[in-house]
C-alpha cells in the first residue's frame, strides 16, 4: 500500500483511505485528467509528465495527461509528447485563460487537475493531494493548492502579486475567501460539472476569477485547500508582474461590481473610477 503523504507535506484532508488503491476505487467509474498549460517550458515539462505517466497512469488514478503547448518556440511540445502526454498545440496568441479552455475541451474527463509547467521540485503527490478531496467528498467542487514560495532562496518571500494585490482585494470585497493561502495558484483541481455555468476568464485573471466564480455559484464550503509543502519555480522580474497585477485587480473589481447587492461588496463607488482606469490602461 502506498501512503499518500510524503515526508515533507501534510496529507490532504478528505482523503478516502490512505493509499493510491483506495483513491482509484473512489473514482467509481469517473475519469481524471491532468492538464498542464505550457509555453517555452522545455526544461521542466518532461520530468513533470514522466513523473505522472510512470506512476499515476499505470496505477489507474490518472487517465490522461493533456499538455497545451501555448505557442512555444522551444521543444516543450515534443518533450511532453515523448514523456507520454497528449499534446494540444495552440497557434494563436498565447494566453493562460485560452490555454485552460483548450485543455478542458481536449478531454472529457470528470475530474480535472491543473498543474503549472515551470515547477522544479514537482512530485506526483501533488496530483494525488489535489484530487483526493474531490474523490472523497461530493460537495467539494474546487481544490486549491497551498504552499510556501521562496524568492531567490528566501523562505516565504515569493508570491508578490498574491500578497500585495490578490489577498488584500479578497479581504476587502470577498472576505470569505481572504484566508485562501494561494488564490492565484495554478495548481488546482475542479469537477467538470462545476464549470457548466462558469465562463473562464482570459489571461492572468483566470485563477482568481475562477475562485470567486465557484464561491458565488457553490459557496465557501465547496472550496478547500491542500498543503503541497514548498513550491519552487522560476521567479519573474518585477516588471513582468505588472500585467499580472492589473489582470487580478480587474477580475476582482469586475466581480465585486457585478455583485453590488452582495453584502460584501461595500463602498464600491470609490473603486469604479479605479476600475475604469484599469480597463483604459489595459486597452
Amino acid at each position: 500500500m502506498t501512503s499518500l503523504a510524503p515526508p515533507t507535506a501534510t496529507r490532504a484532508e478528505g482523503t478516502p483511505g490512505g493509499s493510491i488503491e483506495s483513491l482509484v476505487a473512489a473514482k467509481a467509474g469517473r475519469t481524471l485528467a491532468v492538464c498542464i498549460p505550457a509555453r517555452n517550458e522545455a526544461a521542466t515539462i518532461g520530468p513533470i509528465v514522466t513523473a505522472i505517466t510512470d506512476w499515476l497512469v499505470p496505477a489507474g488514478l490518472v487517465d490522461v495527461v493533456v499538455v497545451v503547448d501555448d505557442g512555444s518556440t522551444d521543444a516543450t511540445g515534443g518533450r511532453a509528447a515523448a514523456a507520454g502526454a497528449h499534446v494540444v498545440r495552440r497557434a494563436t496568441a498565447p494566453g493562460k485563460g485560452d490555454a485552460l479552455r483548450c485543455a478542458i475541451s481536449g478531454t472529457p474527463a470528470d475530474v480535472l487537475v491543473f498543474l503549472d509547467a515551470d515547477v522544479t521540485n514537482f512530485s506526483p503527490w501533488f496530483v494525488v493531494a489535489l484530487a483526493a478531496p474531490l474523490l472523497g467528498d461530493p460537495h467539494t467542487m474546487l481544490v486549491k493548492a497551498a504552499y510556501d514560495r521562496p524568492l531567490h532562496g528566501r523562505p516565504g518571500e515569493g508570491g508578490r502579486v498574491t500578497e500585495l494585490v490578490a489577498r488584500p482585494l479578497l479581504a476587502r470585497f470577498f472576505p470569505d475567501l481572504a484566508e485562501i493561502t494561494q488564490p492565484l495558484a495554478g495548481e488546482f483541481a475542479i469537477r467538470r460539472e462545476a464549470l457548466a455555468d462558469i465562463s473562464l476568464a482570459d489571461g492572468y485573471a483566470i485563477d482568481i476569477a475562477l475562485l470567486i466564480d465557484v464561491y458565488e455559484r457553490f459557496g465557501r464550503q465547496a472550496i478547500t485547500e491542500v498543503d503541497l509543502g514548498e513550491r519552487s519555480h522560476r521567479n519573474r522580474p518585477l516588471h513582468e508582474l505588472r500585467p499580472h497585477s492589473r489582470a487580478v485587480l480587474d477580475a476582482v473589481l469586475t466581480r465585486a461590481r457585478s455583485a453590488e447587492t452582495h453584502p460584501y461588496a461595500r463602498g464600491l463607488e470609490p473603486t469604479r473610477q479605479l476600475h475604469n482606469e484599469v480597463e483604459g490602461q489595459s486597452r
